[in-house]
């Protein structure tokens, strides 16, 4: 994103600090840059980030880091020292957001607390992600999402049921953790315009937002005392819904919750009288046939290559989609023309990267990729001299590189 552009972005002039590390706290950041909002991100000088070393790496730079933080200002300071306390206190002057992502108390052991910082600028909003929260019996203990997903219910419901509790092959508590964290953020600051500008603090554990998205497990046993199991590709809510081998070794994705959606599911398969079955003649119906509903299903779907199976359940206005890996989607038609995947000069690395694009679509101010992730202290000089005044020889002093 170009300054012109940063301009008239929906979060221009929103100034967010990061003191966050890995996936959850920087994701939040990442959606804020995404829209304009201008994300310095203060990293300890020795190594920075450990999600800088985190997955596959190309010249010994990590990947990940690239599209996590992209769109951010790098600076290094060690906050275990009064001068990286001092800088940090500068660039909370004016400040808007602050996220932070360490372990229940360290930021009072340093002397930070949110008393501390709300009387430097009683309009911070201080994002404070952790394992298990600010409060509660759990509040001391280390905190990762592999956990969040394992206590949630996530694990013991995915999989299939002759095989173990499964943990998602994605970080998905940390980075739906970074979806809430960026709405979370921006609520505090509209409800800091009608509050006479004082800010509060958002307190975000990863697996609060991971135990809503479990959807109805929850209200179901409580009111019926029902434990949702490991159901495979299953839906308990509706049926069929799953994947299906194609005559070509592929797989199909196949959902219908409705009579009239399984009525065209059924004659792109070639199926017409299936529908009329009263077995499957309403949802409930074909949930508790599911096992002959799914064989008949699979019968049929491995009559069709992949291809052929997609365009006719187009024709039929039926619902279905090629499971896609990683190299099938990035050359997908329809997310290239949206920008779902999008590319992204990086002056580190010296080439095009692709990435995952900017999530929606404003009509007005839409979001923009400014940078890949930005090389360790890119930002000192411009961050720590041009805008707060510290001289070269007090960053010596420090151990701060320019």
């Amino acid at each position: 994103m170009s300054k012109s552009e940063a301009a008239g972005a929906a979060l221009a002039g929103i100034r967010v600090i990061e003191l966050a590390n890995l996936i959850a706290g920087p994701s939040i950041g990442m959606l804020l840059a995404d829209y304009g909002a201008e994300v310095t991100k203060l990293e300890q000088p020795e190594g920075g980030d450990a999600i800088r070393t985190w997955g596959n790496r190309k010249n010994g730079v990590g990947l990940y880091h690239k599209a996590l933080n992209r769109g951010k200002r790098s600076v290094t300071a060690d906050l275990r020292t009064e001068f990286g306390r001092g800088v940090l206190k500068k660039l909370l002057a004016d400040a808007d957001v602050l996220v932070e992502s360490f372990r229940p108390g360290t930021l009072e052991k340093w002397g930070l607390g949110v008393d501390v910082l709300h009387a430097l600028n009683p309009g911070l909003v201080v994002v404070r992600v952790s394992g298990f929260g600010q409060t509660g019996p759990y509040r001391d203990r280390s905190g990762f999402g592999s956990l969040a997903e394992a206590m949630t219910g996530f694990a013991y419901s995915n999989g299939s049921p002759d095989r173990p509790p499964a943990l998602p092959g994605v970080a998905l508590a940390d980075s739906s953790t970074g979806v809430a964290g960026a709405f979370l953020a921006l609520a505090a600051l509209r409800a800091r315009d009608g509050n006479g500008g004082r800010g509060q603090v958002v307190d975000l554990p990863i697996y609060e937002t991971l135990l809503t998205l479990t959807g109805p497990q929850v209200i179901e046993y409580d009111q019926l005392g029902v434990v949702q199991e490991r159901t495979g590709g299953r839906l308990p809510l509706v049926s069929p819904r799953n994947t299906f081998r194609t005559k070509d070794d592929k797989w199909v994705a196949l959902s219908a919750g409705t009579r009239a959606v399984f009525e065209r599911l059924c004659r792109a398969l070639d199926l017409p009288n299936l529908a009329d079955d009263p077995r499957f003649a309403d949802n409930q119906s074909r949930r508790a046939n599911i096992d002959v509903l799914e064989q008949m299903l699979q019968e049929a779907v491995g009559s069709f290559d992949q291809a052929e199976l997609v365009r006719r359940f187009n024709e039929h206005d039926a619902p279905a989609a090629p499971v896609y890996s990683v190299a099938e989607l990035v050359a997908d038609p329809h997310f290239l023309a949206r920008e779902n995947v999008t590319r992204v000069w990086d002056e580190e690395l010296g080439c095009e990267l692709r990435m995952q694009g900017v999530i929606g679509r404003m009509s007005a101010t839409p979001g923009a990729i400014a940078s890949a992730g930005p090389a360790l202290g890119a930002d000192n000089r411009r961050v720590l001299v041009e805008e707060l005044g510290f001289s070269e020889q007090e960053l010596a002093a420090a151990g701060i590189p320019l």
